[in-house]
């Protein structure tokens, strides 16, 4: 048995495809999941599942919510030894520390190509910044995600990946949850 965290894309946003945390917790429940727990409103969870493939746990979850809610929600996986590893990487810990909901974590589904950030010159979303790690970007935004441009230029198609970001905030309590 394994702890996962679960990160769901694009839910409980803007009153479209509303996932109540409770019945999520329930669904999960039912799938096989033990353990879980959620994180605010906004598609955080974590579990502990009999399977140990990051992949076949998303699937999972991503059919358990289709099959209860009715729609599809892209999930993203990662265990607890990869969110330590994140937080471990983070290029920004001083600024995470002065203000976490300033540096934001993007999980990425895939490794991103390393020219991709080449080409978007960096230069004209000045002082906002971005690292590539392992299957993240890290995400320094000094006037908050919110009016960001960078976080705006950092689409899916664009990436060549699914991406969903997360607050260093949230990042570190998912990070406690997950633990052992």
């Amino acid at each position: 048995m394994t702890r996962f965290v679960a990160l769901l894309r694009g839910i409980n946003v803007g009153g479209h495809r509303k996932v109540p945390m409770a019945r999520l917790r329930e669904v999960l429940g039912e799938a096989g999941f033990a353990d879980v727990a959620t994180y605010l409103q906004s598609g955080n969870a974590v579990v502990t599942a009999p399977d140990t493939d990051p992949q076949a746990v998303a699937s999972h979850i991503e059919q358990a919510i289709a099959a209860a809610f009715g729609f599809d929600v892209d999930v993203l996986v990662r265990s607890g030894a990869e969110l330590d590893a994140v937080i471990a990487a983070n290029p920004f810990a001083e600024q995470a520390a002065a203000d976490p909901t300033r540096v934001h974590a993007s999980f990425l589904a895939d490794q991103l190509d390393p020219t991709t950030l080449d080409e978007l010159e960096m230069g004209r979303f000045a002082p906002e910044k971005v690292v590539a790690g392992d299957r993240v970007l890290y995400l320094h935004l000094p006037d908050g995600i919110g009016r960001s441009k960078l976080a705006a230029a950092l689409t899916d198609r664009r990436l060549g990946t699914l991406a969903t970001a997360r607050n260093w905030r949230t990042v570190e309590a998912l990070a406690g949850l997950v633990a052992p």
